[in-house]
């Protein structure tokens, strides 16, 4: 059940559910749905959310698989919200703008 590995979770990082899904910014009302339902499972956004906020993967927030922690720092987590809907080829741009300012910075270092 979700709401098993969802209360394990809170229980790790001490956390109770309810100030978890609070500071997730999503409704209280889902950790009890999750509990009450057996089978209700969060949506795509909502796992996005759970997973910045627990620093791990999404399978391994469903309990799928157990790997190294994944944690954004704040610049990173703003940019994946402010990017998620742009088109592909904007995306690229983005990329493109990041190696060229990585390139730039081992330059001046002498790299």
């Amino acid at each position: 059940m979700f709401s098993d590995r969802f209360e394990s979770l809170c229980r790790e990082k001490g956390v109770r559910p309810g100030k978890a899904c609070q500071e997730m910014g999503v409704s209280r009302s889902l950790a009890a749905k999750w509990k009450s339902t057996g089978t209700e499972k969060p949506s795509a956004d909502v796992l996005e959310k759970m997973s910045a906020y627990f620093g791990m993967s999404i399978d391994e927030i469903l309990g799928k698989e157990s790997a190294a922690p994944v944690t954004f720092d704040d610049f990173t987590y703003a940019m994946h919200n402010e990017t998620r809907d742009l088109p592909p080829e904007k995306k690229q741009m983005l990329l493109d703008m990041a190696r060229f300012f990585k390139e730039e910075l081992q330059k001046e270092k002498g790299q």
